[in-house]
């Protein structure tokens, strides 16, 4: 197979996220052009509810089951993220971050309310910075954030979303 680009990369991540929503009875569509913020929006039949999601896709290339920060830990994964993440605290928004292994041909994901992702990269940024100025760096501030999701048996230096909450909970969705 030949060098997936990242937008290649992003709109599987988008389809196989579609494919899980119609298996549980969502009706779902991708957004067309630049909507932002927003890469599928959903309706749930039964509760009449509607809402968006905005997916995160993760091409790993290995099986391994974590990476590591010196900093933050040992988490499930790191997605870059934007400083404008910090303020979106949408009730009706969500992301999926999903992972995407080559060598199973799997996908895992994890289904994250904007609040706790706001919270994270907010949180997540402060420390970086903090950490950078007790090492006596002064570092250019960028708008770059990182999401993480971490492990309920690990310790962390600031509130990380588990994986034992998020992942694979779809029904997020209907509360």
């Amino acid at each position: 197979m030949n060098e997936l680009d990242k937008n290649t990369i992003a709109l599987a991540g988008e389809f196989a996220v579609l494919s899980q929503l119609a298996l549980r009875g969502y009706d779902a569509n991708m957004t067309l052009g630049r909507t932002k913020s927003v890469d599928i929006l959903v309706s749930d039949p039964k509760t009449k509810k509607m809402f968006k999601l905005e997916v995160k896709t993760k091409y790993r290339e290995s099986t391994k089951k974590s990476t590591k920060s010196k900093l933050f830990g040992e988490t499930v994964g790191k997605w870059i993220m934007h400083t404008k993440h910090e303020s979106i605290n949408d009730p009706t928004l969500f992301y999926c971050f999903a992972i995407f292994c080559k060598p199973t041909m799997t996908f895992q994901f994890y289904i994250v309310p904007s609040k706790v992702v706001a919270k994270y990269v907010g949180e997540e940024h402060q420390y970086f910075r903090m950490e950078q100025r007790k090492e006596g760096k002064k570092g250019k501030d960028t708008d770059i954030r990182i999401f993480r999701i971490g492990f309920r048996n690990k310790k962390y230096p600031i509130d990380t979303p588990f994986v034992e909450t998020y992942n694979n909970n779809w029904k997020l969705l209907g509360s």
